[in-house]
């Protein structure tokens, strides 16, 4: 838990708004660690986005295939060839760690200056320390889950060993919490649930009593929604999109509403996209490259978070580019209004050069072509395989890929022969 304090901009201008971050085990979600490349010399049109556990690493350990297709990347200087942002929802350590461990097992420079996160419309950096979090985005007056324990000591009476032996004094100044912010999943997914319905049912005052349930409750909102992940177990692991079943149901079941979210980061969302796709245009704006990035290729193992979300990007650069072609139409014969033309979206000539963001399934993580998601994912017609958040409509065709490989270097592989890309 981490309150911050942070300034909101809302129609009726700025305020202060008090948020509880429950940071829990890692960092935040849908990070995105970015490599910077050198010079080349055939400047390419195309980036990679890749995702890291079950693609390029199972737990500590990497994937053999992991080293080939960085090969491939790799011109005889040791520099990439192409364009290439980590994308993943997920993390064990701090980012310029991350960053030595990626680099290690790849043989190549990983920077830590664009590995950052996806919060609202800001970055924000991957630190274990939470009041660092809250430091760098803004925030003050940080509280961790812990001292909400230790403010209330009785709300947490599962473990009878963490119990009070005796009954303490009432807390009476702890502040009031305004917003809640999940990073991933905990350590004591026990506590932490516990505590979190409290503050939701309370209206952020863990200690009083319950009268009436407020509703709608105060603000939530939650990062990285995956429900599985793969490390070096045979089966996947939970993730943090488990622990928001749970979360989701408790507070249903005990209040019959929905629990109400003012927003999802991470994989499967837009955001996350557009991130990696800044960070894409960073790395060509450095390396001087005169041609724009045209396609991407996202390479994942997880139907549910790296293909949906691919081709979820996907489908909003066919709609963008659309729209702006019906613009452009209209401003052609002259019936343009330029009071409503729409000034929200970057108009550099590389953003609108992106077309297409295309989905590489991977064999090497959480999906298996013998497990119960079909190969045809027009055959897969119960909702009950979907294992999306339950705010992301259950649409067939996001699930399917546009290409499924056995690994990643056969990922590099198909993309270079796409590209006519030289594999030497």
């Amino acid at each position: 838990l981490a309150r911050m304090k942070c300034r909101v901009i809302s129609a009726g201008g700025g305020r202060h708004l008090n948020l509880l971050f429950f940071l829990f085990l890692f960092f935040p979600s849908a990070s995105v660690i970015a490599i910077n490349p050198l010079m080349l010399q055939t400047p390419p049109t195309f980036g990679f986005l890749f995702d890291i556990d079950g693609v390029l690493v199972r737990g500590r350990h990497v994937i053999p295939a992991a080293q080939e297709a960085f090969r491939k990347l790799l011109d005889s200087n040791g520099q990439l060839r192409v364009p290439v942002v980590f994308v993943t929802n997920a993390g064990n350590c701090l980012q310029h760690v991350k960053a030595q461990e990626l680099s290690d097992a790849l043989g190549l420079k990983v920077t830590r200056e664009s590995a950052s996160s996806v919060l609202g419309r800001n970055p924000v950096s991957l630190f274990i320390s939470v009041p660092l979090v809250g430091a760098c985005v803004g925030f003050q007056n940080v509280v961790t889950i812990q001292d909400v324990r230790k403010a209330f000591p009785l709300l947490d009476m599962v473990d009878q060993s963490r119990r009070p032996k005796e009954l303490p004094p009432p807390t009476t100044d702890f502040p009031t919490i305004e917003g809640v912010i999940l990073f991933g999943e905990p350590v004591r997914w026990e506590t932490s649930l516990q505590l979190i319905i409290d503050v939701l049912l309370s209206n952020g005052n863990p200690g009083a009593e319950l009268a009436a349930v407020p509703y709608p409750h105060i603000p939530v909102l939650a990062c990285n929604m995956d429900l599985l992940w793969m490390a070096e177990a045979k089966m996947p692991r939970f993730g943090h999109g488990t622990f928001l079943v749970c979360l989701e149901n408790i507070y249903k079941k005990v209040t019959g509403r929905e629990l109400k979210y003012e927003a999802l980061i991470g994989k499967p969302s837009i955001v996350t996209y557009q991130y990696a796709e800044y960070l894409i245009k960073q790395q060509v704006e450095r390396r001087g490259w005169p041609s724009p990035i045209c396609r991407l290729y996202a390479v994942g193992d997880n139907p549910m978070s790296d293909i949906y979300g691919a081709n979820f990007y996907n489908r909003y650069l066919k709609a963008a580019c659309q729209a702006r072609a019906q613009a452009e139409v209209k401003r052609s014969v002259g019936v343009a209004d330029p009071q409503s033309e729409d000034h929200s979206e970057p108009k550099e000539d590389w953003y609108v050069s992106l077309e297409s963001c295309k989905s590489i399934l991977v064999c090497t993580g959480v999906y298996s072509p013998h497990g119960d998601v079909p190969a045809d994912p027009h055959e897969s017609t119960v909702e009950t395989v979907f294992h999306g958040h339950r705010d992301f409509r259950f649409d067939t065709s996001l699930l399917e890929a546009s290409y499924v490989v056995q690994d990643v270097n056969e990922a590099v592989e198909l993309v270079f022969e796409k590209e006519n890309w030289s594999q030497e």
